[in-house]
């Protein structure tokens, strides 16, 4: 292959690669980009970090377009830059939301074009290429490197132009749209991830806080999308609330009631803030005990049960109308029994002791039961639905007997 190609200049002086030079380059690039990827990850750590991460296809491929622009540029010098221009401002955009100076990647930059001219080098001796057309194509190179740290500059700048109270405006914008559901259009989450640096996870977990609330902004992990201006203070932790992420919280709102929702999909947020403001509800009516961190999953039956008070009330109805033409003590008394009895299947002597009653007084009651109820009793799904309703008014029961 390489006595196909004739060396493409002898001893002209500097100036602009031939055309024909991009059909040598080409064939180098899948592996070359390889290359480049292994020197800079071991370089720069905090890279192989982020190529690893969500983020790392969207990386590479910003990488695979910049080397092959160069390429398209030497064999096309009219060809269009505007992806590559896209890419390397968010390159300077994402080191600014990360914290970074540009040092680290303009370093990155520079080490990929002395990767990339060690091997013209090679494949200069391969096609007998003369001295100074490999000088040209240095100069180009890192005329070209310049050019592109000068854009991903000015992406960096951009970010860092904008001042933290638009950046937590953005922030907190973005945190609506995702709580606003399907409605939300797809394209404007992605560009308030876009200007926000902020990447959109596969899972989230959402937090209802207790007014008013203050967020301890030095512990908190800055990935957390927050709004406590909000008159039901909200914060949304991307992925699952792990250990780490619990300690996070406990810091990060030290004198701050909360409720942390299920971990969903995070096109589902928004039932997961509804669950955890749910829970602080039921906090408050006395149903669910007080703490610190409260969390979701730890009430999930109780949620259900209590979904729903109107219809609630109508279950309840509907499954009691046996016992309802009885007068209120003797039926309270039947149906603290059979609460007893679907809780328990216990003996009579068993539920005797819960109820604080002798066990002949269990035994006359059930039988008074199974005669009120009949089948209802014995059919599996009304058992079920009889049961439910009594656990649900019991839990409501909390709430009236709470202090105001």
């Amino acid at each position: 292959m390489a006595h196909l190609i004739q060396p493409l200049d002898t001893e002209d002086p500097l100036g602009p690669l031939p055309q024909e030079f991009a059909a040598i380059m080409r064939p180098e690039l899948p592996s070359l980009i390889k290359e480049i990827g292994v020197e800079v990850t071991r370089a720069y750590p905090e890279y192989a970090r982020l190529l690893d991460g969500p983020n790392g296809q969207a990386l590479r491929v910003g990488v695979e377009q910049s080397l092959s622009s160069f390429v398209d540029l030497v064999a096309e010098p009219s060809a269009s830059t505007t992806l590559r221009d896209d890419m390397c401002r968010r390159f300077g955009r994402f080191e600014a939301y990360e914290g970074r100076s540009m040092d680290t990647l303009q370093g990155a930059y520079r080490l990929g074009a002395r990767v990339a001219l060690r091997r013209a080098k090679k494949v200069g001796q391969s096609y007998h290429l003369s001295p100074t057309l490999m000088l040209s194509f240095a100069d180009a190179l890192f005329a070209y490197v310049d050019e592109l740290e000068s854009l991903s500059r000015e992406g960096f700048l951009e970010v860092q132009s904008q001042s933290g109270e638009q950046s937590e405006a953005l922030r907190r914008r973005l945190l609506h749209l995702i709580l606003a559901g399907r409605p939300a259009p797809r394209s404007a989450i992605a560009d308030l991830c876009e200007q926000t640096g902020w990447s959109l996870p596969d899972e989230v977990t959402l937090i209802a806080v207790r007014a008013p609330a203050g967020l301890d902004r030095h512990n908190a992990d800055r990935d957390l999308l927050v709004d406590l201006s909000d008159p039901q203070p909200h914060l949304l932790v991307p992925g699952p609330l792990d250990e780490a992420r619990r300690s996070m919280l406990e810091q990060a709102l030290p004198a701050t009631r909360a409720a942390i929702g299920l971990t969903v999909p995070t096109a589902l947020a928004c039932d997961s803030i509804r669950w955890a403001r749910r829970v602080l509800e039921l906090v408050d009516a006395g149903v669910i005990d007080d703490a610190p961190l409260i969390r979701c999953e730890d009430h999930l039956t109780t949620l259900w049960l209590l979904s729903d008070p109107a219809l609630l009330d109508q279950l309840a109805q509907r499954e009691l109308a046996a016992v309802a033409g009885i007068s209120a003590t003797r039926r309270n008394r039947l149906i603290e029994t059979l609460r007893i009895w679907l809780d328990t299947r216990g003996t009579a002597a068993q539920m005797g002791e819960l109820l604080d009653v002798h066990p002949q007084t269990v035994r006359y009651r059930m039988r008074s039961l199974e005669s009120i109820f009949g089948d209802q009793l014995v059919v599996p799904e009304s058992r079920f639905a009889t049961e439910a309703v009594l656990r649900a008014l019991r839990l409501r029961s909390r709430s009236a007997d709470s202090p105001s």
